[in-house]
């Protein structure tokens, strides 16, 4: 029986609380992922990401009853970025990585089916977290300039997960990322683009702000085209 641990948060408003990664891998099984520990849809599908990408990396799963727990249990989890804490359990539990050195860090990250690691939400609540934990923080190439932001602690910013095992191995090192606003690129629509109706995006902004659904129904005015029925719902 092999038990690894692996340190990730979940998030509350932009408040991180810690969430201990279990990964346990005994006899019997097929192979198979189990995730308990309240998780929601897009953290039981991490078992297919992870899966696919260690294939993606040369490794395959152990043919064992594989269980990641993911503790405390009565704290909901919801999003993607439990696939590299996962992931990284995995590969401890294998004895692929130093599990040890996992105990130090806090990780959160997407994976895509090729181990590329992409960039997710809450690296600087998460970045003040792990400072607060006195640990270091594991998280997207994409996320390292955000995370830096939190000041003195270890970050290890990777593009991909081969280039974390390699850096946990000392095949090659992760250089630190700086601190550095986000490029701000305007690729979706804005209200700002929208002129008159003062009152439609003043209801816009205030169902958008208290988190209210919406529906909006009548003519679109001011355009070349006659006059058409506007169906806009927002939830």
């Amino acid at each position: 029986m092999t038990v690894a641990h692996v340190y990730t948060v979940a998030f509350q408003g932009i408040e991180a609380r810690e969430v201990d990664v279990q990964v346990h891998i005994g006899e019997g099984g097929n192979g198979l992922i189990t995730i308990v520990g309240l998780a929601d849809k897009a953290v039981a599908e991490s078992r297919e990401r992870v899966r696919a990408a260690l294939s993606a990396i040369g490794l395959a799963l152990p043919y064992k009853r594989i269980t990641v727990n993911l503790a405390p249990a009565d704290l909901p989890k919801e999003g993607s970025h439990y696939d590299l804490p996962i992931a990284l359990g995995l590969l401890a539990a294998m004895g692929v990585i130093p599990a040890s050195e996992m105990a130090g860090y806090v990780a959160l990250g997407e994976l895509s089916l090729d181990a590329a690691v992409t960039a997710v939400a809450g690296a600087l609540p998460a970045a003040i977290a792990a400072n607060e934990q006195g640990r270091g923080l594991i998280c997207p190439a994409a996320n390292g300039p955000e995370a830096a932001f939190a000041g003195g602690i270890e970050i290890l910013a990777t593009p991909s997960l081969i280039a974390l095992i390699n850096h946990m191995k000392g095949a090659s090192v992760l250089s630190p990322p700086e601190p550095r606003l986000a490029q701000s690129s305007r690729t979706a629509p804005d209200l700002r683009d929208v002129k008159g109706q003062e009152s439609a995006k003043r209801a816009l902004e205030i169902a958008a702000a208290g988190g209210h659904n919406l529906l909006m129904m009548g003519p679109i005015n001011h355009v070349k085209s006659s006059a058409s029925p506007c169906l806009l719902a927002a939830t």
